[in-house]
């Protein structure tokens, strides 16, 4: 019996005997499109994950759980481990040791980053990444969840569906004006914007978005909310993020909120209930 509240009892395939495990993807492997399974309500969840850099412990035994469809804010000071984290999810960086799954089989400690990201994993760094010197229109062509091959690419076209999905896209990320402006041309936030659009194309399950409101201004900051906001339940999401006004706008009176400090999590609950802990109040927010 899994005695900590913040991963629910699952049940985990065996421990990996040299040969892949049924419905989870190997290294370099593809998982199939939708066979992620969600049954008991959990899309990720890390167990007992430990990350150490020349003997500092960037990660601390941390366990922690996102349900499908949930927007989950992560907050805490600088060094808490919260990048590090979303480097072990998207396969960056290797544990030294814990379980780390996407639904209730797909072990991601035995994938690589492209094989994670086909998985149905979306990360977006703080620094938006766009083709700068190509149209808002063509930046999402491009992220279209599609055959890459050389060949394809030769011969795709777009039809109608492609059409459509693009300009629904435009329209949920506030850029249908854009379309044809070169994304470098675009302000910071509407960069940012245009990246989640990006991810959004290829049609993921898990969105990991590590500080996205830095740099934008007020309105910027909460046009990106109301953009979250709407996407919620479409896809789970977990964001890392120090703007609390953009973490309340996000998690509302009844959204989870996790605290981290040292590698490992401090509280957990509504803001207003981690805002309330004496531990937090100690370790990151401040008297």
């Amino acid at each position: 019996m899994n005695e900590n509240p913040m991963v629910p009892d699952l049940d985990l395939p065996e421990e990996p005997s040299g040969h892949a495990l049924s419905g989870v993807a190997s290294m370099g492997h593809a998982v199939v499109p939708g066979a992620i399974d969600v049954s008991h309500g959990t899309i990720l969840y890390l167990e007992d994950v430990t990350v150490s850099f020349d003997g500092f412990r960037a990660l601390n035994t941390l366990t922690l759980s996102i349900d499908a469809g949930e927007l989950r804010c992560i907050i805490g000071p600088n060094g808490a481990g919260k990048t590090t984290m979303m480097d072990v999810i998207t396969g960056k960086t290797e544990p030294d040791s814990g379980k780390v799954f996407l639904g209730q089989s797909i072990d991601l400690t035995r994938m690589n980053e492209p094989a994670i990201a086909r998985a149905g994993i979306g990360r977006k760094f703080q620094k938006p990444t766009v083709f700068e010197q190509h149209p808002v229109w063509e930046n999402l062509e491009l992220a279209m969840k599609t055959d890459k091959g050389w060949l394809a690419s030769l011969r795709a076209r777009l039809d109608r569906t492609a059409q459509a999905r693009i300009e629904e896209t435009l329209v949920l990320i506030g850029l249908e004006s854009e379309a044809r402006r070169l994304a470098g041309e675009l302000s910071h936030g509407q960069k940012q914007r245009l990246e989640i659009g990006m991810l959004l194309m290829q049609q993921p399950a898990l969105l990991l978005l590590d500080e996205p409101a830095a740099g934008m201004t007020d309105d910027e900051t909460m046009q990106l909310a109301e953009l979250l906001n709407h996407l919620r339940g479409t896809c789970s999401m977990m964001v890392v993020e120090h703007d609390m006004e953009f973490v309340a706008a996000l998690s509302g009176e009844t959204g989870k909120v996790t605290v981290m400090a040292e590698g490992h999590v401090l509280a957990h609950g509504t803001l207003d209930e981690v805002k309330r802990d004496e531990t937090v109040i100690e370790s990151y927010l401040g008297r």
